[in-house]
């Protein structure tokens, strides 16, 4: 099966399961534990908040996580300051990387926006492998934080 088409089943089921709770953290949260557990690259799934100009964690899945991630540095930083997704092959080559856990190899963050568009966080998702993450993993994590709010 493809990755496009495995996030797509993965985009059903959790269809299905974010009609319980209007709650944006509620649906954070199983969404990182339903990719955590279907995707065998996904080492560490979770979301980083901005909370008065700083990035926290706020839930996650895999090993502990730094708390907070040092201002305007290293991959998470990199993707709500552009607004942009970002793709690290090779974490150990990014300019800044902030290493919560060694075993990360690379990574992919996609910037998470409110119903107006404001950055409030970011989804950040490490591998144990190199080069685990493309734009196929980009545009099917993108249509699944879709659900936010629908």
């Amino acid at each position: 099966m493809s990755k496009l088409a495995k996030y797509d089943r993965l985009y059903t089921q959790l269809e299905n399961y974010v009609h319980s709770t209007p709650d944006i953290w509620a649906r954070l949260a199983t969404i990182e534990a339903v990719l955590h557990h279907k995707m065998p690259a996904f080492f560490w799934t979770g979301v980083y908040v901005l909370v008065d100009g700083e990035l926290i964690v706020r839930s996650y899945q895999g090993p502990v996580a730094c708390q907070k991630l040092k201002a305007h540095t290293g991959v998470c930083w990199a993707a709500v300051d552009s607004g942009k997704t970002v793709i690290v092959g090779n974490v150990e080559e990014f300019p800044g990387h902030i290493a919560c856990n060694s075993a990360s190899k690379s990574e992919i963050v996609i910037p998470l926006r409110d119903r107006e568009g404001n950055i409030f966080g970011c989804l950040d998702i490490d591998s144990d492998r190199y080069n685990a993450f493309d734009e196929e993993d980009e545009k099917g994590l993108t249509k699944i934080l879709s659900i936010l709010y629908i």
